[in-house]
């Protein structure tokens, strides 16, 4: 079937459109230009910030003058994540999507469904004549998914509504009223090379699920980077390592799929046997999880030049204690992540290294505790630290106006209640809600499967549900 034929036909046909346009994270120009023209042939009120931010504003539909204004609010960019074995240019090329069964999917490739089906939806509300609505401004930000850079640079005074709903959640029986800060944690070093002295081994970890590094984290998936400094430290105190590359995971936000190194041993028969000793235990403690993992030891050949062995040893030991995962768990909320750490990238290369990090937290005295722990242990392995893009979290307010509406529409139309939640991910909300405090906010959205990864993939009757979530809280508004 095409997507052409699928219901919600309005969202669909906005989704694949907007799904042809180029739009990675960090270089949206394409998207940015693309959505300020369908503002502008809809003769709509539409204006670009000075960071890229698109503001669409359309009036109040007859009847609904007296309605609380509304700011809906996606982001433009997304993920751009790729299996290996596929030949894919995220800045040129539009995803290639196809429907399978009750879900739509790309081809290899993140699908941009987070959060292209939430600026679909919003594009269709602009568009329709038939739709009940108060007074809207439509807010699409960029550089949500590598930095909130648009949601930072929205300064007071742009927008004027009094309720934001912001569709970037991907469970679609919950409505979210909170959600966790972040900030960047990167250690860098500089190292001298000398000669390889021992046989040339690569070691390949791949085949992992990858995923939402705040989401997804709580799951107890791989992460090829810490699977990979396993596989390197097993063998660190009987042989003589010299590192000559690494190159593992991506981008901060996803929990890396996979990783390799190149390195030089002394003695590669007892090194590869340990390894190998070691590769069937973990194979046995992520069979349930990760049942495509896939490691590979192997000997290799390489003319590049190699770290000493020292410099080797203070970055294995570095990856081996470097926390990754949940950090610990809210108190107060049933089964929330309070904060995190992903150990996202890892490049060794010509004697350059990079780590990068995202650490989480809905607190931000966690937050800063968990940066500080990974800060300590790289610093411990004579590495520079630096900490960027922190972000604040979103405070929940339960007993909002909005929230209690969205409840009774939930129960009335699907028969049930919905989870009332705040999620271990970093919305925009929190950033927004910094310069519009009096602003009720609220995020909800349809099913996502596998965000942030190659299998993403988004639920069809999940989004009918959303399409006629969104519609009927709309219409009911309260009145000023």
């Amino acid at each position: 079937m095409a997507l052409s034929q699928l219901e919600p036909q309005l969202i669909w046909k906005n989704f694949s459109a907007l799904n042809a346009v180029p739009r990675p994270s960090k270089k949206e120009e394409k998207v940015i230009a693309f959505i300020k023209n369908f503002g502008e042939n809809l003769g709509l009120e539409t204006t670009v910030d000075e960071v890229g931010n698109v503001i669409i504003k359309k009036p109040a539909t007859p009847g609904m003058e007296d309605r609380k204004s509304v700011v809906l609010q996606s982001h433009l960019d997304m993920v751009h994540q790729k299996n290996n074995d596929v030949n894919f240019d995220f800045e040129t090329m539009g995803i290639d999507m196809e429907v399978d069964g009750d879900w739509v999917k790309a081809k290899g490739t993140t699908l941009g469904a987070d959060n292209g089906l939430g600026v679909a939806a919003i594009m269709s509300i602009l568009e329709s004549n038939d739709i009940p609505h108060p007074a809207l401004e439509a807010l699409f930000t960029i550089d949500e998914e590598t930095g909130m850079t648009g949601a930072m640079g929205l300064k007071p005074g742009q927008l004027h509504g009094e309720i934001l709903l912001n569709l970037d959640t991907e469970e679609d029986d919950e409505i979210d009223i909170g959600c966790a800060g972040g900030i960047d944690v990167t250690a860098t070093q500089t190292y001298g090379l000398e000669e390889a002295k021992g046989q040339i081994v690569k070691i390949e970890v791949k085949g992992l699920q990858g995923g939402h590094s705040g989401m997804d984290i709580i799951k107890g998936l791989g992460n090829s980077n810490v699977i990979l400094g396993r596989l390197l430290y097993t063998g660190l105190y009987n042989q003589n390592i010299q590192l000559i590359s690494i190159d593992g995971g991506g981008l901060r936000n996803a929990i890396p799929r996979e990783a390799s190194a190149v390195l030089s041993v002394r003695h590669s028969v007892e090194f590869i046997d340990q390894v190998t000793a070691l590769k069937k235990e973990i194979l046995d403690e992520f069979a349930s999880v990760e049942k495509d993992l896939h490691l590979n030891i192997e000997t290799f050949s390489s003319a590049e030049k190699a770290l000493s062995e020292e410099d080797s040893r203070k970055i294995i030991l570095a990856l081996k204690s470097a926390h990754n995962g949940v950090y610990r768990m809210s108190p107060d909320v049933k089964d929330l992540v309070e904060s995190s750490n992903n150990i996202a990238r890892v490049e060794l290369k010509q004697g350059e290294l990079k780590i990068l990090n995202l650490s989480r937290s809905s607190v931000e005295s966690t937050k800063y505790a968990v940066a500080e722990q990974l800060k300590s242990v790289f610093e411990l392995a004579g590495m520079n630290v630096e900490f960027s893009g922190s972000y604040p979290g979103w405070k929940p307010k339960p007993g909002s106006e909005i929230v209690k509406l969205m409840e009774k529409i939930y129960e009335k139309d699907f028969g049930s209640k919905p989870q009332v939640v705040a999620c271990h991910a970093g919305l925009e909300c929190g950033i927004i809600g910094a310069n519009y405090p009096e602003m009720e906010m609220v995020s909800f959205g349809p099913t996502i499967r596998g965000a942030h990864s190659p299998d993403e993939r988004a639920n069809i009757p999940s989004t009918q549900k959303f399409w006629k979530f969104l519609k009927e809280i709309l219409a009911e508004i309260p009145k000023k």
